[in-house]
């Protein structure tokens, strides 16, 4: 049998954070961030992703915001590019949340990524 593998990412129009985890262990860890579509598409295809969690923007009081066309282009490619399940989920203040986290700045992995990591645990937790 296959493990489930899950890819969380935190979409930016500069830079894509990544995190990582499996339906074994359900613990999201930060992966790397990736600076356009192909990286993406090269770590999806390298790491056997099934499932991909996005970070969706959402209105602070609840309720869909309109969809960026950049977020809707990416959305899109995404979906015409892979045939493994894409779920969104709410991301408001995951990137806050990762700024938040205590340790050493320089040696904690990067923004994007932690955020990628938030959204990726917070699926897992639901699916528990």
């Amino acid at each position: 049998m296959e493990q489930t593998k899950y890819l969380g990412i935190d979409w930016g129009e500069k830079r894509i954070g990544l995190a990582l985890a499996d339906a074994e262990t359900r613990m999201a860890l930060p992966f790397k961030t990736v600076a356009n579509f192909k990286e993406l598409l090269s770590v999806i295809e390298d790491e056997e992703i099934s499932e991909i969690v996005i970070g969706q923007p959402l209105k602070m009081r609840g309720g869909n915001l309109p969809l960026s066309s950049e977020f809707s282009n990416f959305l899109n490619l995404l979906k015409k590019n892979v045939g493994v399940p894409i779920v969104l989920l709410d991301e408001r203040l995951s990137s806050k949340a990762a700024d938040a986290l205590p340790g050493n700045k320089s040696e904690k992995h990067g923004r994007d990524e932690v955020a990628a990591m938030l959204i990726l645990q917070d699926y897992l937790d639901k699916i528990a």
